[in-house]
């Protein structure tokens, strides 16, 4: 294995840039070749593969990006080794991976493939192959594959937005504002990420704010066709919007929608380890109807006084200052320059609301989000 300081990235973004401009014909071309060279292997994926090739063209962009910075490129491989595991990947599927991809690039750089090319991605692609497996070897000696979970309790809050409660079958560790994947036994193989919605607590229970997307195979079964007692799979958390250890700033959390789901756990974190200081909690929505978690938000105000909840309103009278959009009204309370601040929500939402606080004096290394595409 090559280090991954001796690889050529200048090189390796080369050959990336011969396939970028067909991403998704040189995509299925990689899997039909996989699949047809190695038929068991299909059976480790969902029967629609339109949202793993996706997946896989954006994990190749993630590898290609990094080269320059080993310490990113080494943790990226890492977290998708570990996550490799809940697909039942083994280290020898990454020999027939390798093969096919090498078998893509040929294809369709033509006459600009060149053997220096063909050493360069070698060497790329076992050097990351190692780390994830390494990475994997590692985390199965401390936990599961994936974990059961009971649904213990299921609300449907309004027409598409339902709140789970999940008992695993036994204990998974996840920080406050950490998120998970779900797979239901409805859509075998296919699965979707979902914050969890509380702090750590010694029940083990995690709460899940699912809001059922159109199209949304795996939020419509768990919004619309779960039940309690149905069992769900759930993978191990992931997620960097945490609370800085650090650091005894006031916090803001700024939320749209189901994205209330990590930040009411970021919130009950803070109440708990910072003790004596304010927690600012703007929850955005369209209508009074759509602030589905509010009465549970006002119970948890009345038991700690240093929670402040101000709903916002984009589209109904009578608010006040807490009218419009939730990324828009941030300079109508007060000054959040001192704060500790994270934002969760829609795409849209979450970089308005970035953009707006950073022209409010808000440092950019005091504001915490996870990227849209997890």
């Amino acid at each position: 294995m090559e280090s991954v300081e001796s690889l050529k990235p200048r090189m390796i973004k080369e050959i990336y840039a011969l396939i970028e401009p067909n991403a998704e014909k040189s995509i299925a071309y990689f899997y039909g070749r996989l699949f047809a060279e190695n038929p068991r292997l299909r059976a480790l994926f969902p029967s629609s593969m339109a949202a793993q090739r996706h997946r896989m063209f954006d994990a190749l962009s993630q590898i290609t990006a990094s080269l320059d910075n080993p310490q990113t490129f080494s943790g990226f491989l890492t977290r998708l080794g570990r996550e490799h595991r809940k697909f039942g990947i083994a280290p020898a599927h990454y020999d027939a991976m390798g093969r096919a991809l090498l078998a893509t690039l040929r294809a369709y750089a033509g006459d600009s493939w060149t053997a220096e090319m063909e050493t360069a991605w070698t060497a790329m692609f076992d050097t990351a192959a190692a780390i994830m497996i390494q990475a994997a070897e590692e985390d199965a000696a401390q936990a599961p594959p994936w974990w059961i979970g009971e649904v213990v309790q299921h609300d449907r809050r309004t027409a598409d937005i339902a709140v789970l409660t999940v008992r695993p079958s036994e204990p998974l560790p996840y920080r406050a504002g950490q998120y998970l994947s779900v797979q239901t036994a409805r859509w075998p193989r296919v699965w979707r990420t979902y914050s969890i919605a509380n702090a750590p607590g010694n029940d083990g229970l995690l709460r899940l704010h699912v809001r059922a997307l159109p199209a949304g195979w795996v939020s419509g079964a768990l919004v619309r066709h779960t039940r309690v007692g149905d069992a769900l799979l759930l993978g191990r958390a992931s997620g960097g919007m945490v609370l800085d250890a650090e650091s005894d700033r006031d916090v803001l959390c700024v939320a749209g929608g189901t994205g209330l789901g990590p930040l009411k756990a970021l919130a009950e974190e803070a109440l708990r380890s910072r003790e004596g200081h304010d927690v600012h909690l703007l929850f955005g929505a369209r209508t009074a109807a759509d602030l589905y978690d509010l009465p549970a938000l006002r119970a948890l105000a009345d038991e700690r006084p240093r929670l402040h909840l101000v709903p916002v309103l984009s589209e109904e009278p009578g608010h006040g200052d807490a009218r419009g959009p939730v990324s828009d009204v941030l300079d109508r309370f007060q000054d959040w320059s001192g704060h500790d601040v994270y934002v969760a929500g829609p795409t849209g939402m979450v970089s308005r609301t970035v953009t707006n606080l950073q022209r409010l004096g808000v440092p950019a290394e005091r504001i915490h989000y996870d990227a849209p595409d997890r």
